[in-house]
Order: C-alpha cells, then structure tokens, then sequence
C-alpha cells in the first residue's frame, strides 16, 4: 500500500514539475550560463521502505526516516551536472523489531537537464548506512526553480535499489542550492511583452541607416568618407589597398669616344622623363661608363660627359627639374663585357639608370 502511495505522490510531482517548467522556463537561467560553476546546497531528505512484508532481513523492518545534509555539485556542460551530497538520517523501524542501526546516506549523482533549464532526471550510486553499509544504485527526477541567477529551490524523488539484498526503498528531497561565480547571462530572461503602437510611433522609434558614399558601411561606422564605390573596403569603411613596385630603366650606347646622344635613342629618354614626372617625388642618377680601351683618367672624364650630356637632355628637352638629376660618370670601373672585342667595347660605351616606385594600388570590388 505504501509504495502504490508513493508511486502515485511522485506521478503528481513529476507532472507538477513538467506544468511548472512550460510556464516558468523563460524566467529562469539558461544550462548555457551555468556552465563550470560549482555550486553547495543543503537539504531535507525522507526516505519510506518500498518493500511490503517481511522479508526476513533488517531492511524490511525500516519503515520509514527523515534526515538533513548537504551537497556540492558542478554544471558540467549545459545538461549535465555531477553532485555529490551527504545525508544524515534518522531511522523508524517496526515496532516490533529493534536494530542497531547507522545513520547516514551519502550519494554520488549524475544531473541530466533536457531543456538545459528547470526539469531534470537523477542517476547515481549511493550508501546507504542502516545497520551496515549497503550500496543501491539510485533512479529518479526532479524539478530546479530559480530564486535568481545563482540561487534555487529543489524537489527530487528517486527510487534506491540495494543490490546486496535486492531491496527497494524511496526517498524525496527538498533542497537549496547556491551558485559560486559569475553566470554568463547579464539577469534573468524575461519574457518579452508585446506592445502596439501606431505607425507614426514605429517611425520616430525607427533609426535610420546612411550610406552617403554607398561603399557598404553606415555613416555611422564609416572613418573614411567618399571613399570610391569602384574600391573594395574594410569593416572602417577605407579603401583596401596592395602594393605595386613600377621600374624604369635607361640604357644608352655611345659611338667610340663620343658623348654626344644619338637620335635613335630620344624615344627612350623620353620614358624616362614620363616617369619621372608621373612620380615627381623621386630623383634620378645618370651613371656614365667606358670601355677598356684608353687611358683610365681619360675614360673617367669621358664617362663624366656621357651621363651629364643625358642629363642636359631631360632638362633643356623635358622639362625635368635639375635638382631630381645626376651625373656620375665611372670609366671603365664597371664593364658589362670583359672581352676585347668591337662588340664588347660597343657594350661597354653607355649610359645607365635605373629606379624603383612602390605604390599603393586600392582594391577594386
């Protein structure tokens, strides 16, 4: 009879539970907020024999116990708890029986919360302490409502299961339970509630999002205004840019102890004074050189007037400011050719300059 009662008290909680959850779970923290906190609780416990008649042994004689402990425990990812508690007990035996009996009950349990939230189903070992120590594996549910996000109400039934003497018992426990450390939420989730408002309330509620330059990002994250809408841009609103390295380079050959620049070669000049204008920020050295034949102080001075007949040209022809420009004249320091031969001195009668731009290319979409 006793068990039959039992059996139907913890239907009647289980559904409570369950009715309780469906209206209460937006107002109570969420699995997700408790995560790697501990908590500890205290604890009342009662506990009724769930086997009717005698069995002959001493738990049959147990009728009932009520009892208090305590209990740590720790959320280990948003449906799974591990809790370990203490119970000490206080045991009602037949009256016509009389035992030496302990007086405790200790209980490792695994939580397993569906809804990461209120409802929740119980599993674990426990001993259980009568006259000796008896192990019983645990089965149960219960139901967590939250006073505030780090304090909660518990109820909790589990049927206990004694292997050594196949015996059946059922306990319930009303507890209270303290979160330590900080939850991830920022306050409990509230409900939110629906209101109507008219449209020309919507409308002075509405924030209205500018892009005046149309690249993507609202006026009010954007640094960089009228950025081009052709170019590609960050999350700042400013144009990406890569970088491009552009080289010029002048080669001109000279007729044998002549510094004078020949015709066939004006074109080439002229690249290089287009490049020199389309980046007026740089400047440019005319090296002048020599082949091998004749005196080196000769050769040394008819390098000088190669390289500054170069210069004379860009200047009086181009227009390049005298400033931006050269003349370093080398000799026959530098051959390009070390052979003695007419091409290998055709070679080595030059001119030569070189330079290098990097620039900052924007990103196109």
């Amino acid at each position: 009879m006793k068990t039959f009662f039992y059996t139907k008290l913890t239907i009647a909680l289980t559904a409570a539970s369950l009715l309780s959850f469906s209206v209460n779970a937006l107002e109570q923290p969420n699995g997700d907020d408790l995560i790697g906190n501990y908590y500890g609780g205290i604890h009342l416990t009662h506990a009724i024999d769930g086997d009717d008649g005698d069995k002959g042994v001493y738990n049959s004689a147990m009728d009932h116990a009520s009892g208090a402990g305590v209990e740590i425990g720790y959320r280990y990812s948003p449906e799974t708890e591990f809790r370990l508690s203490y119970s000490h007990m206080n045991w009602v035996f037949d009256e016509l029986e009389s035992y030496n009996s302990g007086n405790s009950y200790t209980a490792l349990d695994v939580l397993y919360f569906p809804n990461k939230q209120n409802l929740y189903f119980v599993g674990g070992l426990g001993i259980w302490d009568i006259v000796d120590e008896k192990p019983s594996a645990d089965l149960g549910a219960g139901y967590r409502y939250y006073l505030t996000q780090k304090s909660a109400l518990y109820l909790e039934g589990k049927g206990n299961y004694q292997f050594s003497d196949n015996h059946l018992d059922y306990s319930a426990k009303l507890g209270f339970i303290y979160f330590f450390g900080e939850n991830k939420s920022s306050g409990p989730k509230i409900k939110p509630q629906t209101q109507s408002v008219t449209k020309a309330e919507a409308a002075s509620q509405t924030v209205m999002k500018v892009d005046t330059d149309n690249d993507g990002v609202f006026d009010d994250y954007d640094k960089c205004a009228n950025t081009p809408m052709s170019d590609k841009v960050d999350a700042k609103g400013c144009t990406v840019f890569t970088e491009e390295v552009s080289t010029m380079e002048l080669l001109i050959n000279f007729d044998n102890n002549q510094s004078t620049v020949k015709a066939e070669y004006f074109t080439e000049v002229k690249k290089a004074a287009d490049f020199l204008n389309q980046y007026p920020h740089t400047s440019l050295t005319i090296e002048g050189h020599t082949s091998s034949k004749g005196a080196a102080a000769y050769n040394k001075t008819l390098s000088q007037k190669r390289a500054e007949a170069v210069v004379d040209l860009l200047i009086n022809d181009y227009g390049i400011d005298a400033s931006r420009l050269s003349a370093m004249g080398y000799g026959e320091e530098r051959l390009i050719n070390m052979d003695d031969t007419a091409q290998a001195h055709a070679d080595n009668r030059r001119i030569e300059a070189k330079i290098s731009v990097t620039n900052k290319v924007a990103i196109k979409r």
